[in-house]
């Protein structure tokens, strides 16, 4: 049963969906002059009084400019780009579709509605062969940035997926990651394989500035460390000691400066020097004669070769070092292994879990007490081969 209005009530009907036309298509940026010309008008409204009926939208117009080209940006398909960098690769339409498992009308199309968006042509045929026009190939650029994107999102959402927890960067001297991180990263990535660290070898004043400009999150440094921006937290001392090829002769029990400057003393360098460096030049004699070294194991080789002798961390040494004699130094010399980050630094979870696990290098390391076996034993067959009037001095 068809229903039926009175005047009075199909007038108001019409007036009141004029009124939230008018007002809806005002929000949208339409003056309201031209909203209510947009509307339709009473006298084409059916003649029995009902209002017009609902049809579907078939087409939106944007008076809007930031609207406009929302809508447009949605018109890019990822799937069109990738047809259009096979077409190109493959220089023909029916292998690209083959390569893409669509049909070569699909591809065709995907090709022509991209050039309908951009209002270029983007594939040009010589013969057989199809061939990316000087607008294509820009596009084609533009689209391999995206899938670059397109990756990396990919592989950040992985990670997420994957109880991926964060990522930590890691500045640290070049000691302490040759000698003491390799176990402490290994029960590090089997503990806690969500966390991303990055570590990175810095002499302590370059990793000093990389944590004040937030390039890094800690630092592993040598002490002496002043700045009232970082947390200073120290880990362990690391005795320093005298190294001599195993066959060397008459070498006292003791080293001492004065007996440093008649020897061939071999230092490790750095750009910028490193705070071991700055430790070992200030506890020598002034006017040493020294020979530059590049690494700590190139120290130690030649050491062994008989090149010269060198002041290492006791880390360093190794308990079997059979071509290395060993001896310590007079006055003592340490230098101060400590962790550093920024006050304002946010600890976030990642973060705390490589804090903690550094702050285990706290603790002593089986390694430390071979080496100072390894150094008793070998004072006491200094004694034994000294001269009695020497063993009676020493005692």
């Amino acid at each position: 049963m068809r229903r039926t209005h009175s005047p009075a009530t199909a007038g108001a009907e019409r007036s009141a969906a004029m009124t939230t036309v008018v007002r809806m298509l005002r929000d949208h940026g339409l003056n309201a002059r031209l909203a209510r010309a947009c509307v339709p008008s009473a006298a084409r409204l059916r003649a029995e009084g009902e209002l017009a009926e609902v049809r579907l939208l078939r087409q939106i117009c944007c008076f809007n400019g930031f609207d406009k080209g929302s809508f447009e940006m949605r018109n890019i398909n990822l799937d069109q780009l990738r047809a259009l960098i096979e077409v190109v690769e493959c220089r023909s339409f029916s292998a690209a579709a083959r390569n893409l498992n669509l049909s070569q009308p699909a591809v065709s199309l995907q090709i022509r509605e991209l050039e309908r968006r951009f209002g270029v042509p983007l594939i040009e045929r010589f013969g057989k062969q199809a061939h990316a026009t000087a607008p294509g190939r820009e596009l084609i650029k533009a689209a391999q940035r995206i899938f670059d994107a397109c990756t990396l999102a990919e592989e950040a959402m992985r990670r997420f997926r994957e109880n991926w927890v964060g990522r930590v960067h890691l500045s640290t001297t070049l000691t302490a990651m040759i000698y003491r991180l390799p176990p402490l990263l290994r029960k590090l990535r089997s503990d806690h394989p969500g966390v991303d660290l990055v570590v990175t070898n810095m002499p302590t004043p370059i990793s000093i500035a990389r944590v004040l400009s937030n390039e890094a999150d800690l630092a592993l440094v040598t002490l002496p460390v002043e700045n009232s921006e970082l947390r200073v937290k120290p880990l362990c001392q690391e005795a320093m000691l005298a190294a001599y090829p195993a066959g060397e002769k008459d070498v006292p029990e003791e080293i001492t400066p004065e007996y440093i400057m008649r020897q061939r003393l071999l230092l490790l360098t750095e750009q910028p020097p490193s705070a071991g460096h700055a430790t070992v030049m200030r506890w020598v004699a002034a006017g040493t004669p020294s020979m530059a070294v590049g690494t700590v194991e190139a120290l130690k080789s030649a050491v062994a070769s008989n090149v010269g002798m060198a002041i290492l961390p006791e880390v360093a040494i190794h308990a079997n070092m059979a071509n290395i004699m060993l001896r310590p130094l007079r006055p003592p010399l340490y230098r101060t292994l400590a962790l550093i980050e920024h006050r304002n630094k946010p600890n976030e979870p990642a973060l705390q879990i490589v804090r903690n696990s550094l702050l285990e290098l706290a603790a002593p390391t089986p390694a430390d007490s071979k080496v100072r076996s390894r150094l008793i034993k070998s004072r006491r067959t200094a004694r034994k081969g000294a001269p009695s009037k020497l063993r009676s001095k020493i005692a």
